[in-house]
């Protein structure tokens, strides 16, 4: 059985565990604080960063790009359609829009939510910065109307077909929802492509994610929200 380094609020590594639980594929997970820059983790990943795939077959695959081309190259079931669409201009877009995801949206919102509310808990005397907060809300926002616009255009994310594009926007925004940084009444078509998307039976498992005296916000598991 494979295993999966990650954190449980680490939206690369909550992409991952979507796809595992997409194509049926049981998964061990180690949880690791990748902050904390334990040797076990430099090792593998001098970056210090998650997710990290471990097979006893082969070499381990070491960051988000690698790791979700591994799980679909080994793992995707031949009896169901894969995260990858085969049409090239459906791929096409699939990429640009993980690429704002997992790249401007991460840099320019997640990671910086992640930073104040997780990372500094295991600093002492650390408190979160609200300046620092405000631009990561008010840059949600401004995704945000891109998400509605790209909904109220097409049924998913990169088009016709729910893609990889899907999970990884809905990874960065379990994420966010866990800490209570979206208000989805004003979320628009964004909210209700979400309402989908979480409640496929592979969300259950990001759903009953707890983190140690940080209980999630309220309405993260329901799925009428």
């Amino acid at each position: 059985m494979p295993t999966l380094l990650h954190h449980p609020l680490d939206p690369s590594s909550r992409l991952a565990r979507l796809m595992f639980a997409e194509y049926g594929i049981p998964v061990d997970l180690e949880e690791i604080k990748p902050w904390l820059r334990e040797p076990q983790l430099l090792e593998l990943n001098p970056a210090a960063t998650l997710p990290i795939l471990l097979d006893t077959k082969i070499a381990p695959a070491v960051g988000c790009l690698a790791v979700v081309h591994a799980i679909e190259e080994r793992f995707a079931p031949a009896a169901i359609d894969g995260l990858f669409p085969a049409d090239i201009g459906l791929r096409s877009e699939m990429w640009r829009l993980i690429e704002w995801v997992i790249f401007k949206l991460n840099d320019e919102v997640t990671r910086y939510v992640l930073e104040e509310k997780i990372i500094k808990r295991d600093s002492r005397g650390a408190t979160p910065e609200p300046a620092v907060l405000r631009v990561a809300k008010t840059n949600l926002h401004e995704h945000m109307l891109y998400f509605n616009w790209l909904f109220a255009t097409r049924p998913w994310l990169a088009g016709d077909t729910m893609t990889l594009a899907d999970f990884a926007l809905a990874a960065h925004l379990s994420t966010l929802d866990y800490l209570g940084d979206i208000d989805w009444g004003n979320a628009g078509e964004t909210r209700d492509w979400y309402s989908r998307i979480k409640s496929r039976p592979a969300f259950r498992t990001l759903l009953n994610d707890r983190v140690v005296a940080m209980p999630p916000h309220k309405g993260y598991a329901d799925l009428d929200f």
